[in-house]
């Protein structure tokens, strides 16, 4: 079935002009900034644990976890609803108010005296990337030229992944400063880009769009995922068959019951289930939250073991994790776009990326023992799955947003977007259950298993991403032609 999308906004959808000339290149460093900001907040703070920890003592990994969590599982249910919201009151709107609610939580991040009002802050600032990632891509696509699109939305996904995956060394440097400045950091970055976004971002809206979004769907998607992360990081400590486990497993089943209900009756559902019979769209979902499941196990296992093993400090774990980072760019900029059409679509080039994402695990698995060294069994290993990622993200973002009209472009990112952080906030959790396990005096084999459930993690996100089928994407200026197998729309 052929599929035609004209990726040009009507005037009757978005009206705001496109800058041109010297305005554009402004517009997309606003843009990039933000995603960068939003994207490396994700696991920068991975190597502040250990310093956040002495600083408020006794304070567990489990529960400094919830530094990580409480930012994910609030920016997974809110970036659908935030997007809709962008929709109907204007995105360069939202856009400014997320990036100042971002910077503002960032500072309190920064000051804050206790665990709890961290996490709370933390809370705020997910709040406003919820509002700024969505409103991002909105954007990106009513400011760059309809010829451009494609690029411009591989770079919007490259920077986003780059950002997460230099989280670790970007947070690394600033620990050895103090752990603060993980967050402060934010603030001379989000002041600039709010000056700039004023001036230079062009207000767009959905003319058709009059639905508020549903607050209590969002509501209850934040207690689902919150509560399975309970569940996976608590369990090891209450036991699994205990009543509070029972008692909490139970009342995550209700909410995620009373979301899909609300997503089959509320006019404007954080998801779309009619989207969801889309295949490549679906596909694309569901890769993503398995993936990053992965991804964010891996950098979490990987700090963990560097800093707790090989007891190096969060400077030199930063820098070793690096390389991996730096292999993202030029897979996702070159060599996924260069793929795409030799291999049937940008969802088979993801299911190669995952597939390399896992050989790059399974050759630090080979590798994981007391006579390990970085240069001879780490280095290769990262080297290899950085290059995964730089396959799979772009790959999935065209996969889940190219096959569906330009009405719902906004819709479809975020939703995508969800299932990313829904997938960090499970792999997290999931891992932490698994290093509660760990003994001192032999940690080999908890990490090995840390390393199992990422190469796991990463096959299955492979056999979804496969799922996706057949995706051609091609056609002059203006117009983008998306050529799906029959096979792809599901009945």
């Amino acid at each position: 079935m052929a599929v035609t999308i004209h990726p040009d906004p009507s005037p009757d959808t978005e009206p705001a002009p496109t800058p041109t000339g010297p305005r554009l290149g402004p517009a997309l460093a606003v843009i990039c900034a933000g995603v960068f900001m939003t994207s490396l907040d994700l696991f920068i703070v991975n190597l502040a644990f250990p310093s956040i920890g002495r600083e408020f003592h006794g304070t567990s990994l489990a529960t400094l976890s919830w530094v990580l969590n409480a930012y994910t599982i609030v920016l997974a249910a809110l970036l659908v609803p935030a997007g809709r919201w962008a929709d109907l009151v204007g995105r360069r709107r939202i856009f400014v108010f997320g990036l100042a609610l971002f910077t503002g939580g960032s500072v309190l991040c920064g000051v804050a005296p206790g665990v709890g009002l961290l996490i709370a802050a933390r809370v705020v600032q997910a709040t406003g990337a919820a509002m700024l990632i969505p409103a991002s891509l909105s954007l990106l696509l009513a400011v760059v030229p309809a010829a451009g699109r494609p690029k411009a939305i591989g770079l919007w996904a490259a920077v986003g992944a780059m950002a997460a995956a230099l989280g670790p060394v970007v947070g690394g440097a600033l620990v050895e400063v103090n752990w603060r400045w993980v967050f402060l950091v934010n603030l001379p970055v989000g002041v600039v880009a709010l000056v700039l976004a004023v001036r230079v971002l062009p207000e767009s809206r959905d003319e058709t769009s009059h639905h508020r979004p549903d607050a209590l769907g969002a509501v209850l998607l934040a207690a689902a995922v919150g509560g399975t992360a309970l569940v996976l990081v608590q369990a090891p400590t209450w036991g699994w068959g205990s009543g509070r486990i029972l008692f909490l497993s139970t009342a995550v089943v209700a909410a995620f019951a009373g979301f899909v209900a609300r997503c089959a009756t509320h006019r404007a559902p954080v998801i779309e289930l009619g989207l969801l019979r889309v295949r490549s769209f679906s596909g694309a979902f569901v890769a993503s939250l398995l993936f990053y499941g992965a991804f964010g196990a891996f950098v979490l296992n990987t700090v963990e073991f560097l800093t707790g093993v090989w007891h190096d400090s969060p400077l030199v774990a930063g820098l070793a994790i690096a390389p991996g980072p730096l292999m993202v760019l030029p897979f996702a900029r070159l060599v996924s776009p260069a793929l795409a059409p030799r291999l049937g679509g940008p969802g088979r080039v993801a299911a190669l990326g995952c597939l390399v994402y896992a050989a790059g695990s399974a050759l630090w698995l080979a590798h994981l023992h007391a006579g390990a060294t970085y240069v001879v069994d780490l280095l290769p290993a990262q080297l290899i799955t950085g290059a995964g990622v730089g396959l799979v993200i772009p790959s999935l973002v065209a996969a889940g947003t190219m096959a569906l009209p330009p009405a719902r472009f906004g819709t479809g990112s975020g939703i995508i977007n969800m299932g990313r952080q829904i997938g960090i906030v499970l792999g997290v959790a999931a891992l932490i259950a698994i290093l509660d396990t760990l003994r001192p005096a032999d940690p080999f084999p908890t990490f090995r298993s840390g390393v199992l459930l990422i190469i796991g993690l990463s096959l299955a996100a492979g056999a979804a991403s496969l799922a996706i089928g057949r995706l051609r994407v091609a056609g002059g200026p203006g117009v983008a032609t998306v050529t799906v197998d029959a096979a792809e729309v599901a009945a």
